[in-house]
Order: structure tokens, then C-alpha cells, then sequence
């Protein structure tokens, strides 16, 4: 195999494993969560609960 030839074929091969990543990462990104975004600590407000 002449050295352009294995030159070409791994950087074809690299710039596919690339997009192929690209792609999982952008799959992964939009991916929906599992659980509801609901905050573990929740605060009173000062004007909650008591009288005027």
C-alpha cells in the first residue's frame, strides 16, 4: 500500500470517526431529561403566610 494511499484512508477514516462523535454528542445534548427539573430546596417568601 503506497503511503498516499494509507494517508488518505486515515484521514477518511478520522473525519468520519469525528462526524460519528459530533453527532453522538449532539444526540446525547438533546436527549430529554428522565426526571423533572424540580429544585430539591424550595424558600418561603417573606410576605407568605402571616398577616398584614
Amino acid at each position: 500500500m503506497s503511503r498516499l494511499l494509507a494517508a488518505t484512508v486515515t484521514v477518511v477514516t478520522a473525519a468520519a470517526l469525528a462526524v460519528g462523535a459530533a453527532l453522538g454528542v449532539v444526540a446525547l445534548l438533546e436527549a430529554s431529561p428522565e426526571q423533572p427539573n424540580t429544585p430539591l430546596i424550595t424558600y418561603e417568601q417573606a410576605g407568605e403566610g402571616s398577616a398584614p
